[in-house]
């Protein structure tokens, strides 16, 4: 019984991995070793800061973040920046204000401004969206011990442009070896020295979308320090919790054992 069962999981599998690969299949995820994964990993200052700088001279003409707080880009943990820095970045950006009824000049307590592009996403939860991680095909279990690899699907998808085109249906496709089906309609944004870092680190088209991807991953978990903080506090209170109970138990229970019966 149990080998019929066995058997008919493995071959479920197949036929689903199958129907993936017929349908297009999973593109090609790259994995990137970003500063921030594992339990003790935190987010690289300057890198968020280079992902700012990314998104909004290239993204931003096209992509929206509004669930995002500009007020936050100077929280610690993120870009970190000054709060005058931070006013004159909103000020650059201009939102609706329904008591104007009018637009007016953004200020840190507003939000990212909307797509400018209604067919293009938006990017603020796009790195916790993306599953960029797959196999064995539906078990999770690469997800498991990778993450899942949003921010590697974010830098995949930026590099995986191979210079093939095609067009169909009034619209051109790209050909990306990161997207799914390998064909995408968004055109390259990056091309390698598309902005100038301030801090002198390289700007290849790989670094940036690394940066990018850095900060996108802060958007969708601002929080994402704060919450391995408080984790890591757990799980040294219930260890030292469970050794004090351990002890108590031996001492209290040490006379009553340690009786010899007649």
């Amino acid at each position: 019984m149990l080998k019929k069962l066995a058997i008919t999981a493995v071959a479920a599998l197949t036929l689903s991995a199958g129907g993936a690969l017929a349908a297009g299949g999973e593109g090609h995820i790259e994995d990137v070793n970003f500063s921030f994964e594992g339990p003790f990993g935190t987010f690289d200052q300057n890198q968020l800061q280079r992902g700012l700088q990314v998104y909004t001279e290239i993204c931003s003409s096209c992509h929206g973040m509004t669930y995002v707080p500009l007020r936050t880009l100077g929280d610690e943990g993120g870009p970190h920046l000054p709060a005058d820095q931070v006013r004159a970045y909103a000020a650059q950006f201009e939102v609706f204000d329904p008591e104007l009824d009018d637009f007016r000049e953004a200020k840190p307590t507003d939000h990212f401004p909307a797509s400018n592009d209604p067919n293009a996403p938006d990017l603020s939860l796009m790195a916790k969206k993306r599953a960029g991680f797959h196999g064995p095909y539906g078990t999770g279990l690469s997800q498991l011990f990778n993450g899942m690899g949003g921010p590697e699907y974010i830098v995949s998808i930026l590099t995986g442009y191979t210079g093939e085109d095609k067009f169909e249906a009034g619209t051109t496709f790209y050909e990306n070896t990161a997207f799914p089906g390998g064909w995408i309609a968004m055109a390259p944004p990056l091309y390698g020295e598309d902005v100038e870092y301030a801090d002198g680190h390289s700007n290849s088209m790989h670094h940036e979308a690394e940066d990018v991807a850095a900060f996108l991953m802060w958007a969708a978990e601002p929080k994402m320090m704060a919450r391995k903080q408080a984790g890591l506090t757990g799980v040294i209170f219930l260890t030292v919790l469970t050794v004090l109970l351990y002890l108590t138990n031996k001492r209290i229970w040490a006379p009553i054992k340690g009786k010899k019966t007649a």
